[in-house]
C-alpha cells in the first residue's frame, strides 16, 4: 500500500502514523476511511478501511491519499483538496492536481 508524501488527515485521527503502520498490515480498524486513487478508475473514492481486507485490494494496492474517522470527514478532505487545487490552479481537477510536479511523492 502505498501513501501519498503530504496525506491528508482528519482532525479527528489521533496517531497517522500508526494508522498507516497499521493498514500496511492489512490490520481491522473498524473506525477508519481511506480516500484512495485507484489507477483503474482514475478518481479518488472513500473506502471503509475493512475494504482493504479484500484479496483484489492486496493485488491492486491503493495510493492512499487521506485518512479520516468518518465518511463525512472524509468527505470534507476531499473537498478541502478541492478548494485547493480550485484557488492554486484555478480548476477543480482534484487528480491533477495532486499528481502534478513534486506533489505526487509518495512514502
Amino acid at each position: 500500500m502505498k501513501f501519498y508524501r503530504n496525506l491528508y488527515v482528519g482532525d479527528t485521527i489521533k496517531k497517522p502514523n500508526k494508522i498507516k503502520r497499521k493498514l500496511k498490515k492489512y490490520a481491522k480498524l473498524p473506525n477508519i476511511y481511506v480516500i484512495a486513487y485507484m489507477q483503474e478508475n482514475k478518481r479518488l473514492e472513500i473506502y471503509h478501511s475493512l475494504m482493504m481486507q479484500q484479496w483484489y485490494y492486496k493485488e491492486h494496492q491503493p495510493y492512499i491519499i487521506g485518512i479520516a474517522t468518518t465518511q463525512e470527514e472524509a468527505m470534507e478532505i476531499i473537498q478541502q483538496i478541492a478548494e485547493e487545487a480550485l484557488c492554486k490552479t484555478g480548476q477543480a481537477d482534484l487528480i491533477s492536481y495532486l499528481f502534478k510536479g513534486n506533489r505526487n511523492q509518495q512514502t
